[in-house]
């Protein structure tokens, strides 16, 4: 059985500040974000607490649209090594 592929939020203030102008100018509410997501109004209050930092990519992806931007812009892709998620990007996740 395959897990989902997981993104890590890049910076929640930046999400936060999203929320407030949408790529369509509208402000959108933590509610309001989880309900065009189609996802749990928990998940994306627990993204802008810190509490909670990866989603599988398809969540991301949708929360991303609903902002209104591209999904790297908000969060960052990351690869499964055991049971322990790395940042891709990360210079301890680079072999040589």
């Amino acid at each position: 059985m395959s897990e989902a592929p997981m993104c890590r939020i890049y910076d929640r203030a930046l999400l936060a500040k999203l929320m407030q102008r949408t790529g369509t100018g509208a402000k959108l509410t933590t509610r309001d974000l989880a309900k065009v997501a189609e996802l749990p109004h928990g998940t994306v209050g627990a993204l802008l607490s810190g509490e909670q930092r990866f989603l599988p990519r398809d969540k991301a992806q949708r929360i991303a649209t609903a902002i209104g931007v591209d999904l790297l812009v908000l969060f960052v892709p990351c690869e499964r090594a055991g049971r322990v998620f790395i940042d891709a990007t990360a210079p301890e996740a680079v072999s040589v």
